[in-house]
């Protein structure tokens, strides 16, 4: 059996049987069944001793969460703190930043995180890139000396289309001009590699690391965490240490922890390969389904295709119709999601490394019927 194999075997041997065919892991993988046992496990806990006592038992998984988290950036476990998901990671960290408020950012930006940046006074301009949406480093050089913003955000793959930035590149040139990098992960974490020498980066847990809804990290470097407001109120807490502080679930957290451990265990290296494999199977699958355009290289190194209608088909309708009639699930991205780049839905894909050439084939089949 080779390494794929017998990757896509134990993924699939450590979950419940699908419920037909999932090609939304950009959206939310399926949990393995020890991340939910050890979920419940924590909740029973709390329900024996109380939350707060059961919290501190937990205390040795959750700091090996955190190392797990640090292990897939290139950070320390102490420049990792937990949240709720990547959009409340990037609010905290805006929450708390102390320096000018101006942002140079994709033209795909992620909607939320433009809402985000709006809400807390950024002030945001493009960063150069190129048709397909890919920054250009060299360019970007040249448009940051001249005119520096206080922070550059990398979203290192996008929601709406599966294009990966070049973030090892643009990190070194950030760090050349001196400028801080925050990356927005949640498409990257688990799916490509985020050990990126950034300044900041944050994630969610339910998409490639396969964790429970409702979680996520922030990870910042102490040259940035050093420089972020410090509530009166903080005392000897650092100000990265005080936005972990608050109301959680901590149970979510013990199966995100669970989750990380076993992407760990099965090898980033291999994920990520056999990810970037079933991308190119996908694409090659759906290249020639009248009536939809795969917006993709073939050979781009992601798990994510989306496919754009040609011929007026309506992206949430045949979403909608794939569940009900078929049992595939997809992502009908709207524009919202890169609102000053996307001109029309799309249709998102997203195997994960159970997935089959079989699943695509299926999948092929049924977008035909119900296109």
């Amino acid at each position: 059996m080779s390494t794929a194999d017998q990757l896509a075997h134990s993924w699939r041997a450590a979950r419940l049987p699908a419920a037909g065919v999932h090609l939304d892991s950009a959206a939310c993988s399926r949990q393995a069944l020890a991340a939910i046992e050890a979920a419940a496990a924590h909740a029973r806990h709390e329900s024996e001793v109380g939350g707060y006592v059961a919290a501190q038992a937990a205390a040795p998984a959750l700091d090996a969460g955190r190392a797990g988290v640090a292990a897939l950036t290139g950070m320390s476990a102490d420049d990792v703190v937990f949240t709720t998901g990547s959009g409340n990671a990037l609010e905290l960290l805006l929450g708390v930043w102390s320096m000018a408020r101006s942002v140079a950012c994709l033209p795909g930006e992620y909607g939320p995180n433009l809402a985000a940046f709006a809400a807390h006074g950024f002030a945001t301009r493009p960063l150069p890139v190129d048709d397909l949406g890919r920054v250009d480093p060299e360019a970007a050089s040249e448009s940051l000396r001249a005119d520096p913003p206080a922070m550059v955000h990398l979203t290192a793959l996008g929601s709406h289309r599966g294009v990966a930035q070049p973030v090892s590149d643009l990190a070194a040139v950030c760090r050349d001009i001196g400028l801080p990098l925050v990356i927005d992960a949640a498409q990257a974490l688990g799916h490509l590699d985020c050990a990126v020498d950034a300044d900041a980066i944050y994630s969610s847990s339910r998409k490639w690391l396969a964790g429970p809804r409702g979680v996520g990290v922030l990870a910042v470097r102490p040259a940035l965490a050093d420089l972020l407001l410090t509530p009166q109120w903080a005392g000897p807490l650092s100000a990265l240490q005080c936005l972990e502080i608050g109301e959680a679930n901590i149970a979510a957290r013990i199966g995100f922890s669970v989750a990380v451990g076993q992407h760990l265990a099965a090898g980033p290296y291999d994920v990520r390969g056999r990810l970037a494999a079933l991308g190119h199977l996908t694409r090659a699958t759906l290249a020639d389904v009248a009536g939809w355009r795969v917006v993709e290289p073939a050979d781009e190194p992601t798990a994510i295709t989306t496919l754009a209608p040609t011929d007026g088909a309506d992206p949430a309708q045949v979403r909608a119709r794939l569940i009900a009639e078929h049992g595939i699930v997809t992502t009908a991205a709207g524009t919202e999601r890169a609102p000053m780049e996307l001109v029309a839905p799309v249709l998102r894909v997203a195997p994960h490394v159970d997935n089959t050439a079989e699943d695509l084939e299926v999948f092929a089949a049924a977008l035909r019927t119900v296109s």
